[in-house]
């Protein structure tokens, strides 16, 4: 009798983990597509500032060009960090 109430205990815990492990590595595969995804378009959008100035133009005036460098600088240091690189330092 204690052997078979043993056993059911064993078995309800077994089931009972491997739910919670399903659950959380379904939880870790989401987070990680989002946060591919969330690279991807901080790299797509490192990449559009950088043709919408391949001309200058945006540098060369004053208040436009402070802004913009704001801006760049910004997307930059998210850039550096989404890629993994020491932002300060």
């Amino acid at each position: 009798m204690i052997l078979e109430t043993g056993l059911v205990i064993f078995i309800i815990a077994d089931v009972v983990g491997c739910y919670v492990i399903w659950n959380l590595m379904k939880k870790t595969e989401l987070l990680e597509t989002w946060i591919e995804e969330t690279s991807e378009m901080v790299e797509n959008t490192y990449g559009e500032l950088q043709k919408i100035d391949s001309t200058g133009h945006f540098e060369s005036d004053d208040e436009i060009g402070s802004i913009f460098e704001g801006i760049k600088l910004t997307i930059e240091n998210l850039n550096d960090y989404v890629n993994g690189e020491n932002i300060n330092g």
